[in-house]
């Protein structure tokens, strides 16, 4: 029987609190978003008993409703109906959320989301530079050529720069012109100030402007991140509300030139003396923590670092990864890293190879290599959380790995990639012991994995399938062609708790290698995902699948995906339905295995997976019995 979408929704209403316990309602492919006011004033229990709701759990400050493709909008509809309430963004209702949370989580996330963007910027930099500087080193004739001052030149400008890529970023995070937040970077690197690199070596007195009270040395910020993201938010408010406050006809002149002057008089009279002096002492901080105690405090890092990235607390890293460079010396927070996610990688190998089960090989031989190279979400997430035992193992080999790497001075001259890509950025005195501290990372942690871990613990005995009734020869039974080329990823492993648990809907994931959906049956489109990132059809027999392209992708509002069909497009199979960056998902820190459901699974008799390991798009994939 049809769900009542009224129905549904006047029921969910009932167990809110009251429009007043409201602040915001979105919906994105398969789930209701509610950010409330007091969530101990509603009833979880009751909605979790609510039909069409197939599951209930709070993430972020969001309250989330999983109802379904197909389903969710029309409930959602018929909710905005009761309540009165206007439609919301995913970001109005993101950032609804976001205010809710504590301080401390708002600020570590806020210099996630400054520095995620730019990674490809730093990474890319990084590595050329590491390369760069092996060639010079190799090449004594090349280190003095043309060739080596223009590619130095292009892989140190980043870094030379960081501070208008932070402000730029950052202005985006908090609201403002993107363009001012650029002109308030370039003014703290300004040309006629004196290199914040060059100030230790600078003869005679550093010279100061007298700004009414203020006394302030004409030093620039390079290399400074802190001061940077400071100076910017306190931009954004003023421009914001100056905005308010200015009258529309002057709005365009007086807004910019006021919110510039003020910032700026205010970033070199107080923000900078102060917030670049904080971040010294944070520095010291952490110099301190890496090298206390024969490597100790690194230990405890190593071994706490994939537990930050469980969090998603581990982009604040970059912070001090940048001011470390900044003070001239070397990245020595990098071998952390690399000994942390190499461990992770030993681990899942273990995995990998000691299981008997295609369904963990399946998922654990990429995301293998993946962490190999500096990449741990899949590892993490869809092998090593799951199972505990592989993930604590990880954990004690990058710790072990990341104390010999504080023993023997490990740095880095750039910052951004880890693991096998690492050997393109540390300090070219280091090569042979960071070669070591991987394969004590990772050795140490594929022993105790193969030793601990057991692989009947994962690989529970196999359903029997049912056996459906025998159909007319007239009557096929519906099948689900893979919309993806990749391999194939067993539904419990996918790593997303709510596709993984079958409360959707029953099917598998791919681990996609060619960033392309095609349709998987001729059917029509019942939904396109706002940020382009999923898409649900109906099919033959009234099936209803969902595709879903990576896990919590929907962060990503639409970056790197395209959208080639639109709601109520009829489709025939091997179409082409969306496309997609794997590498922009890669960088965003997201798992990149692809979700393919039957969203209304339980309408028949059974499903049978027809395809294991790597899968072509268009391959049988999924049988359906008809009940």
């Amino acid at each position: 029987m049809a769900l009542d979408y009224a129905k549904c929704a006047q029921e969910i209403f009932s167990h809110l609190g009251g429009r007043e316990n409201l602040v915001s309602a979105a919906h994105c492919a398969t789930r209701l978003r509610l950010v409330t006011v007091d969530n101990s004033k509603v009833d979880m229990k009751a909605l979790e008993n609510v039909e069409g709701v197939k599951g209930v759990f709070s993430s972020n400050g969001q309250l989330q409703l999983i109802i379904g493709t197909g389903t969710v909008n029309k409930v959602y509809d018929e909710f905005l109906k009761i309540t009165g309430m206007t439609a919301a963004t995913k970001d109005e209702v993101k950032a609804a959320a976001a205010a809710k949370q504590p301080l401390p989580q708002r600020l570590i996330k806020s210099l996630g989301d400054v520095f995620v963007p730019i990674l490809p910027a730093i990474v890319a930099s990084g590595l050329m530079m590491g390369l760069v500087e092996a060639l010079g080193n190799a090449i004594p004739s090349f280190a003095g050529s043309d060739w080596y001052g223009f590619l130095d030149l292009v892989s140190g400008a980043a870094f030379a720069y960081l501070p208008v890529l932070v402000a730029v970023s950052a202005a985006r995070v908090f609201g403002g012109n993107i363009f001012l937040g650029g002109v308030i970077g370039l003014c703290m690197i300004h040309s006629s100030l004196i290199n914040a690199w060059s100030v230790a070596s600078y003869e005679g007195a550093i010279p100061t402007w007298n700004l009414l009270f203020f006394t302030v040395n004409k030093v620039g910020y390079q290399g400074h991140v802190i001061p940077v993201i400071i100076a910017v938010w306190l931009m954004c408010q003023i421009e914001k509300r100056l905005h308010k406050i200015v009258p529309e006809v002057i709005d365009l002149f007086v807004t910019p030139l006021v919110t510039v002057l003020t910032t700026a008089f205010l970033t070199f009279t107080i923000i900078g003396p102060i917030f670049s002096t904080a971040e010294t002492y944070l520095l010291s901080f952490a110099q301190w923590l890496i090298t206390v105690g024969f490597g100790i405090g690194s230990l405890a890092m190593g071994a706490i670092y994939p537990l930050t990235v469980v969090c998603g607390l581990h982009h604040m890293y970059n912070v001090i990864e940048a001011g470390l460079l900044a003070e001239g010396g070397l990245n020595i927070w990098m071998p952390i890293a690399s000994a942390a996610n190499f461990a992770q990688c030993g681990a899942c190998l273990a995995v990998a190879l000691k299981s008997k089960n295609p369904k963990n090989k399946t998922i654990a031989i990429p995301s293998a290599l993946s962490a190999a190279l500096g990449i741990t979400e899949p590892a993490i997430f869809g092998v090593n959380l799951r199972l505990v035992k592989p993930l604590v193992c990880g954990m004690i080999g990058g710790a072990i790995g990341a104390m010999f790497g504080a023993i023997m001075g490990i740095g880095a001259n750039a910052y951004g990639v880890t693991g096998i890509p690492g050997f393109l950025i540390v300090d070219s005195g280091k090569i042979l012991p960071y070669a070591i501290l991987l394969a004590i990372s990772g050795g140490v942690a594929f022993a105790l994995t193969w030793v601990v871990w057991k692989d009947e613990e994962s690989a529970p005995a196999e359903k029997p399938v049912e056996t459906a009734p025998a159909a007319p020869a007239e009557s096929a039974e519906p099948v689900v062609y893979a919309p993806l080329t990749g391999s194939v990823v067993a539904r419990d492993q996918i790593p997303d708790e709510t596709f993984a648990s079958g409360v959707l809907g029953d099917g598998c994931g791919i681990e996609p290698t060619v960033g392309e959906v095609v349709a998987p049956c001729d059917g029509v489109i019942s939904t396109v995902a706002e940020t382009r990132h999923a898409v649900g059809i109906s099919g033959p027999a009234d099936m209803e699948l969902l595709i879903h392209v990576g896990v919590d992708t929907v962060e990503m509002k639409g970056d790197g995906f395209k959208a080639l069909v639109k709601t109520g497009d009829t489709v025939k199979k091997g179409q082409k339905l969306l496309t997609f960056d794997l590498a922009k998902i890669r960088a965003a820190g997201h798992p990149t295995v692809t979700t393919v459901l039957v969203t209304n699974a339980d309408d028949y008799a059974g499903l049978t997976l027809e395809a294991a390991g790597s899968v072509t798009a268009g391959d049988k994939l999924i049988a359906v019995q008809k009940a």
